[in-house]
């Protein structure tokens, strides 16, 4: 895949997202970047926030992606009326960060060598219950299906078979064609991408992998799914009980652990590494990425933020070719 554009939207505009970017477009790593980054939102709010935060960058106003320049911090400006920096998010904005979706998936659509970036958003307001993520969001707008959610670092990374479901629901939703659809949509990103055959650990549902039921889902879904998949020859081993699995004698052995619930995997792999993940949704027709941070509504304009997220998803975007 030759990735050419980096289409960053600004989603929710109260949010720290405009602070991380700001601190990224100061480092050394915006300065090497070998893409043409290209931001979506709206221009003069982003000035406010520079001059209320104290940063002075210079935005490039673009009409069309390939008027978009390498080092320039490019900006395809969408209008948004709010005099408003860092107020409280309210569902007021929710026609601007809609209408940056729109713009920033339709070029994604359009062109082969995009890369998606998107900023948080507010599930209360924004998605409002239709949706169970920005990833549902994306998926439906983009008319796919069976997206796999990849929260990825370079030394280990995770995927919930379920994701943003309350826990009561989740062993309705786990069977078999779901687990091998999601471990063979990694291995082939992993293949793809990155050019490596991962190690893939998968883990149980019940403590120790047991139950006291008549049903265990680890013999009667989970196993036969792994028995399923080494037939494809791809590197998978488990069911793994979650309590001590993530000891580092066990998790030094694998690239990806698959789990069936997203605090499953998704707490111990930042108790591990924090902000240093980003999220990947596979699946869709292009590569969309999620900085691991929410809009953090309690750090507005404190200037306080942690930029990790933001800077390996960059890192990772320009390994691609």
């Amino acid at each position: 895949m030759n990735t050419k554009y980096i289409l960053i939207i600004l989603g929710e505009p109260n949010s720290v997202f405009s602070e991380i970017l700001f601190k990224f477009f100061k480092s050394k790593i915006f300065r090497k970047t070998k893409k043409n980054i290209i931001l979506i939102g709206n221009k003069e709010l982003l000035y406010r926030q520079m001059r209320k935060l104290k940063y002075k960058f210079a935005l490039n106003g673009i009409k069309n992606i390939k008027n978009s320049k390498k080092k320039k911090i490019n900006i395809l400006n969408i209008n948004y009326n709010s005099k408003k920096i860092f107020s409280k998010i309210t569902s007021n904005s929710n026609n601007y960060i809609n209408k940056s979706f729109k713009t920033a998936i339709n070029i994604a659509l359009k062109n082969k060598n995009v890369a998606l970036i998107n900023g948080p958003i507010s599930k209360k307001y924004f998605l409002k219950k239709k949706y169970l993520g920005i990833t549902e969001y994306i998926s439906k707008k983009t008319n796919s299906k069976n997206q796999v959610m990849l929260i990825y670092n370079d030394k280990l990374s995770v995927s919930p078979i379920t994701t943003h479901i309350p826990l009561k629901y989740v062993v309705k939703k786990i069977n078999k064609k779901k687990i091998i659809n999601n471990v063979v949509k990694i291995k082939k990103f992993y293949n793809n991408i990155l050019n490596k055959n991962p190690k893939i650990a998968i883990l149980g549902i019940n403590p120790h992998c047991e139950t006291t039921d008549l049903i265990s889902e680890e013999d009667k879904i989970i196993k036969p799914s792994i028995k399923l998949l080494k037939k494809k020859k791809i590197n998978i081993k488990g069911p793994f009980s979650t309590d001590t699995f993530f000891l580092k004698k066990n998790i030094n052995k694998y690239d990806v652990v698959v789990g069936m619930y997203h605090d499953q995997v998704l707490t111990p792999i930042k108790t591990l590494y924090n902000f240093d993940a980003i999220n990947i949704t596979l699946g869709l027709p292009f590569i969309r990425i999620s900085p691991d941070h929410g809009p953090n509504y309690n750090m507005l304009g404190k200037n306080k933020s942690d930029p990790t997220s933001i800077f390996l998803a960059i890192k990772f975007l320009n390994r691609i070719k």
